[in-house]
């Protein structure tokens, strides 16, 4: 670790960033913490497979281990080594899978006194009942540990070697004959095929098997010689040695020294793939655009402990007319943007933020940009809706324990590795899945990467920033952290001003609306079909709709003549004639409710009918009839008759049924959940080496020795009394010379620190801190000790 220069100290820091919090103080903190458990967990977890394969085998090696040991280890000892291609990549790539061990400080010491780190060492190493991830178990030693003194010189007795002394000498003559080829292999000669069997199910791991009180003959004879040892009554373990010897010297059955390559599929025109990937941002657009504005009203209601119900997700995914995961995917892709979110009343309930309403203002290529710029750094999964945690709780949309920190990761890499391809280039998903199990092998870390690369390729393509399963010019602008707007925008047709309407009660959009034009039409008429051109349908409910928004007949005809570019079919203008008819001929008001008509032969046909009978309706004067049901109630129940009533207020005038939109209070979009500390700039990384190459200096620092304040030991705090402390800071102000300081911060962290105070006053010292590189101000019942600096260290 000391042995790092500035560039390389500022390596390790990058990649692995919880070293940083809180900056150590100098080298022995930096180590210390280097060493800790969840660290070097986290460390490991980075690894690609050939770095982990390394790190595996040097934990099955001797401590320390020379390079050619761990060479042999990565390539056997077999004859056939020498020839086998892979051999040749093995060694190839060991030294640099080595580096990377040395640069994450795992691995420390020269070429011939490698030693991996201790806390690594026992995440990787065989212990009892759980073998190494490389299927080897217990040395002869550590197998051997528990037994006595006799069964060893039996063991012994049995291969054949002189008796020894003491135990010791004993396993060491037997470690000495499992390692020698030639020996080991007369020794296997002699053994019978059925003992060959016995060895060949264990020595790829797990090393353990179970036996009986009374063991078959081979079995026994493999016992007998050591060859397979005792863990128990009941169980066996193949040793290290004699499995390494099976194995060829192989520490693992396939190393995979290179990465899996990923390479183009199927192969497209790029301006086929931007043209699909483009009609994919534009629906995606009016998608979004549809499912924020059907909450705007009347959003579901939130879960007492969060989310969205299963009930609510099922009927939004019936509005947008798919599926109930791709409905949960754009509902988290909406409220990733910030424009869904809770509106905090007391009855809660979702609907959309303010942001929605600046979101709508922009151009179509900005409003896709906003959305897949969220969507690339968001946390939450959506992938994971409709499973349960591990408490048996089904994940809901929009509820808790959505995060996965390393989803941002996983999806800029698989765009990574797709931009990596031709332009225009898909690969084999398989291919890509085995790439990235390659870089995260640590299974569970590796599982996790596997499902969120499939969300991945899967959301890219819906979400445009795909098209046909290659990457799109304006995915790689996205990637690559340039403006994706003007590739885009290039792409997306013009909105258009008009429709074509259809005799069969249709209209057809021949690309996407201008704003005014899709408002009022998304009233006048029912969406049908959608894709590159959207099919509206005109129906009786439709027009009313139109009406009880406060459009008259007159205006829906001038509406259309206007805006279509054929002419308005007969059908159609006597559809809105008809139903503008009936519209408002019945009044409803509140009673509890009314209906009111000039026509009263109509109220008695009402009466009439037996469906009418919930509605609780009787006459109270020939145009009027009173109702026990809500006015709401009676409208609904009117119109299911097939009648158009319209309700009136108190004034008798007609109510415009056009309810407010409804907001939420400003809200930001959420932020999603780092895996870890983030990763430093170089700002921070050149700070924090400043900050422990002084802490280094302060700690080694040579100080003077007077009887009243001895030397501290090394790595020691000084320690004064406060009068010391303050006449010697006061006499290094007035000469301007520097003292080394000890000093213990508000969180009890203790560190050591040179320092050329300037000024005392106030029960503190300010000075500059050749720590911190900075001027710095401590209060003086926090410095544990002072000592002045030799005259050479000033």
């Amino acid at each position: 670790m000391r042995g790092r220069d500035d560039a390389a100290l500022a390596a390790l820091l990058h990649a692995r960033p919880d070293l940083l919090s809180p900056v150590p103080g100098d080298m022995t903190q930096l180590a210390t913490r280097a060493g800790t458990r969840a660290s070097v967990v986290r460390a490991l977890d980075r690894l690609d497979r050939f770095a982990l394969q390394t790190a595996e085998a040097l934990a099955v090696a001797p401590d320390p281990c020379p390079y050619q040991v761990l060479e042999s280890l990565m390539t056997g000892t077999g004859t056939t080594t020498d020839t086998d291609p892979r051999s040749g990549s093995v060694r190839a790539e060991l030294p640099r899978a080595l580096a990377t061990l040395r640069d994450q400080a795992l691995v420390w010491g020269e070429e011939d006194r490698l030693r991996l780190v201790r806390t690594a060492r026992e995440l990787l190493s065989p212990a009892a009942g759980r073998p190494s991830p490389t299927g080897l178990g217990p040395t002869v030693a550590e197998a051997t540990a528990g037994m006595s003194p006799t069964r060893v010189q039996e063991i012994v007795a049995a291969v054949g070697l002189p008796a020894t002394h003491d135990p010791v000498s004993a396993v060491t003559a037997l470690t000495a004959l499992f390692t020698d080829q030639e020996r080991m292999s007369a020794l296997l000669d002699e053994a019978p095929a059925e003992a060959h069997q016995v060895l060949g199910r264990l020595v790829w791991g797990p090393p353990y098997g179970e036996v009986t009180a009374n063991p078959a003959p081979p079995v026994r004879w493999l016992r007998d010689r050591g060859l397979l040892l005792p863990t128990s009554a009941r169980t066996v373990v193949l040793p290290r040695e004699v499995a390494l010897h099976l194995r060829g010297g192989l520490a693992h059955r396939t190393p995979e020294p290179l990465a899996p390559p990923v390479t183009a599929h199927r192969e497209h025109r790029p301006q086929l793939v931007d043209a699909n990937a483009a009609g994919q941002a534009l629906a995606a657009l009016s998608t979004v655009e549809e499912l924020v504005k059907s909450w705007e009203h009347a959003g579901p209601p939130v879960l007492r402990a969060g989310g969205l119900s299963v009930r609510d997700l099922k009927r939004t995914a019936a509005t947008l007319d798919t599926t109930e995961p791709m409905a949960a995917f754009w509902i988290e892709l909406a409220y990733a943007a910030g424009l869904l979110a809770s509106d905090g009343e007391a009855d809660e309930r979702y609907a959309p933020t303010p942001a929605f309403d600046d979101w709508l203002e922009r151009p179509p290529a900005e409003r896709w940009s906003a959305l897949a710029t969220a969507w690339l750094a968001a946390t939450r999964t959506a992938g994971l809706v409709g499973e349960q945690d591990a408490k048996g709780r089904t994940l809901s949309a929009l509820g808790a324990d959505l995060d996965r920190s390393a989803a941002p990761e996983v999806r800029r890499r698989v765009l990574e590795l797709l931009a990596g391809l031709p332009e225009g280039g898909s690969p084999d998903p398989h291919a890509l899945l085995n790439r990235l199990a390659w870089e995260r092998p640590v299974r569970g870390t590796s599982d996790l990467r596997a499902r969120l690369a499939h969300w991945t390729l899967a959301e890219a393509e819906t979400l445009g920033v795909t098209g046909r399963g290659a990457l799109a010019g304006h995915g790689r602008a996205l990637l690559e952290h340039r403006d994706p707007v003007p590739l885009l925008a290039a792409l997306l047709p013009d909105p258009v001003d008009h429709v074509l309407l259809q005799a069969d009660l249709t209209a057809v959009a021949p690309g996407p609306l201008r704003r005014p034009l899709a408002e009022v039409l998304a009233v006048l008429a029912d969406v049908e079909s959608k894709g590159g051109a959207t099919v509206y349908r005109f129906t009786p409910a439709s027009v009313r709709r139109a009406l009880d928004a406060g459009h008259t007949a007159v205006d829906l005809h001038a509406f259309l003549a206007e805006h279509s570019r054929t002419p308005v079919p007969q059908p159609l203008a006597y559809l809105i004639d008809d139903v503008a008819r009936r519209h408002g001929h019945l009044r409803v008001g509140a009673a509890s409710s009314y209906v009111r008509c000039d026509d009263d032969g109509m109220l008695n046909e009402i009466l009439a009918d037996k469906r009418s009978a919930g509605l609780g309706l009787r006459r109270l004067a020939p145009t009027v009839l009173a109702a026990q049901a809500e006015p709401g109630a009676l409208l609904d129940g009117l119109r299911t008759m097939g009648y158009a009533p319209a309700a009136e207020s108190r004034t008798g005038d007609v109510v415009v049924a056009r309810a407010d939109a409804h907001r939420t209070p400003a809200r930001s979009a959420p932020v999603p959940v780092p895996d870890g500390p983030p990763l430093p700039d170089d700002t921070l990384l050149g700070a924090a080496v400043r900050a422990i190459r002084a802490g280094d200096l302060a700690a080694t620092a040579v100080r003077k020795e007077t009887a009243t304040a001895p030397s501290a030991a090394p790595g020691e705090l000084p320690r004064t009394s406060a009068a010391e402390t303050l006449a010697t800071v006061q006499a290094a102000a007035l000469t301007g010379s520097a003292v080394w300081i000890g000093y213990v911060n508000a969180d009890g962290a203790a560190s050591q620190r040179v320092i050329a105070p300037v000024r005392v006053e106030g029960g503190f010292v300010t000075g500059y801190d050749h720590t911190a590189d900075e001027v710095r101000t401590y209060p003086l019942h926090r410095i544990t000790g002072v000592a002045e600096l030799a005259e050479d260290q000033v």
